[in-house]
C-alpha cells in the first residue's frame, strides 16, 4: 500500500456479508491475509472462499462485536495465526427501521451496542497491538448520516454519530503522542447490501435505501483506497453523500422540514412488508440452518456500479498535478 503501508494482515468485521463482504475480496485480490469477523457462520464460510479463491489467505472467526472479550479473543488469534495486524476496518453494524417510539429499548441499546461500541472494541483491540510497534491503519466505515439524521433511523444515525466523535478525540490523543497509527474514516452513501432483508423492521412496507443508490462495491474500493491513504481525515463517497453532508452545514433546518416530509415514504417500497420475517438483531440469519446473503441486496436494477465523484476525491492530487501540469503547457505555448 502507498508510503510504505505495505498490509500483509488486514482485519474486516462484518465480513459476512454486505459492504464487509465486497472489501475482504478485493483485499483478497492483493494476496494478503484477512480475518473475516462476523456472528454468521454460513456467511463466513462463503466469504472464506471468495477470499481463499481470490488469492488471499483467510481466517473466518465468528464474533459478536458487542462483546468486547470475544473482540480481544479475535485479536489474539488472528495475531497467532496471521501475524501482525497491519490494518483493522471497522464495519459491522446493526439497526432497528422504526419510529424512535416504536423502537424498543432493549433494541436500541442492542443496536448501539453492536453499531457504536463495536467500533469502540474493534479500535481498542487494533490499537493494543498496532500501538507497541507504532504502525498500523484504522479504518471506520462510516456514512452520510453520520452528519445527518433521517427519520426512522434514529438507532443508526445516534450510533454513526458517535462514531465521529469517538474518532476524532481518538485522532487528536494519537497526534498528541506522535503516534505512527493512522486512523481515518470513510462515509457512505446508500447501498444495495442485504440490510434491508434482515434488520428489524417496523415499517407497514418493505424497507428500502434512499436514492440514488450504489453496489457495495463502490464503497468498497473507497474503504481500500482510504486504508492505501489513511492520511486524510476522512472520505466522502457518493455525490449524494457530499451534497448531504454539505447541506446539513449550511441549512439544517430546511433539511429536517424536507426529511419530515419525504423521508417515510423515500424510505420504503410499495410491496407490503412481512410482519414475520425474521431479523438479525439479536441472532445472524447467515448461522447454523441459514443461508448466504453475499455483498448485495435486492436493488441491484436501481443500482450504480461507479461513482465519479468518489474516483475524483481519491485521486485528486493526481488531478491537481495534471491540471497545473497543463497549465504550466499552455502557458509556455503562448509564450511561444
Amino acid at each position: 500500500m502507498a508510503k510504505g503501508r505495505d498490509v500483509r494482515v488486514a482485519v474486516v468485521t462484518g465480513a459476512s456479508a454486505g459492504v464487509g463482504r465486497a472489501t475482504v475480496r478485493l483485499l483478497a485480490q492483493r494476496g494478503i491475509a484477512v480475518a473475516l469477523l462476523a456472528r454468521g457462520r454460513v456467511g463466513l464460510d462463503a466469504a472464506a472462499e471468495e477470499v481463499r479463491s481470490a488469492g488471499g489467505r483467510p481466517l473466518p472467526i465468528e464474533v459478536d462485536v458487542a462483546d468486547y472479550e470475544q473482540v480481544v479473543d479475535a485479536g489474539r488469534r488472528i495475531e497467532a495465526e496471521l501475524g501482525p495486524i497491519d490494518l483493522w476496518i471497522n464495519d459491522a453494524f446493526s439497526s432497528v427501521f422504526a419510529p424512535f417510539q416504536e423502537t424498543c429499548p432493549e433494541e436500541f441499546r442492542r443496536a448501539t451496542e453492536v453499531t457504536y461500541l463495536g467500533y469502540v472494541h474493534g479500535t481498542r483491540v487494533a490499537l493494543s497491538h498496532m500501538t507497541p510497534r507504532d504502525r498500523g491503519t484504522i479504518v471506520q466505515v462510516g456514512s452520510a448520516l453520520a452528519y445527518r439524521g433521517i427519520p426512522l433511523q434514529t438507532a443508526y444515525c445516534g450510533a454513526k454519530h458517535a462514531i465521529v466523535g469517538f474518532t476524532e478525540s481518538l485522532r487528536c490523543e494519537l497526534l498528541h503522542e506522535r503516534s505512527g497509527v493512522r486512523v481515518t474514516m470513510v462515509q457512505l452513501p446508500a447501498l444495495n447490501t442485504p440490510q434491508f432483508d434482515w434488520l428489524l423492521s417496523r415499517l407497514p412496507r418493505h424497507a428500502e435505501p434512499v436514492p440514488p443508490i450504489y453496489q457495495p462495491e463502490v464503497a468498497a474500493r473507497a474503504i481500500v483506497g482510504a486504508a492505501d491513504r489513511p492520511y486524510r481525515r476522512e472520505y466522502w463517497v457518493g455525490t449524494s453523500t457530499v451534497l448531504t453532508i454539505l447541506g446539513n452545514r449550511v441549512a439544517p433546518g430546511l433539511l429536517d422540514r424536507y426529511l419530515a416530509r419525504t423521508g417515510y415514504r423515500s424510505q420504503q417500497t410499495g410491496r407490503p412488508a412481512d410482519p414475520d420475517r425474521p431479523n438479525n438483531l439479536w441472532h445472524p440469519l447467515d448461522g447454523p440452518g441459514g443461508r448466504d446473503y453475499g455483498a448485495r441486496g435486492g436493488f441491484a436494477g436501481r443500482s450504480h456500479g461507479h461513482s465519479p465523484q468518489a474516483w475524483l476525491s481519491r485521486h485528486r492530487r493526481l488531478i491537481a498535478a495534471g491540471l497545473a501540469g497543463t497549465a504550466a503547457g499552455l502557458a509556455a505555448w503562448r509564450r511561444h
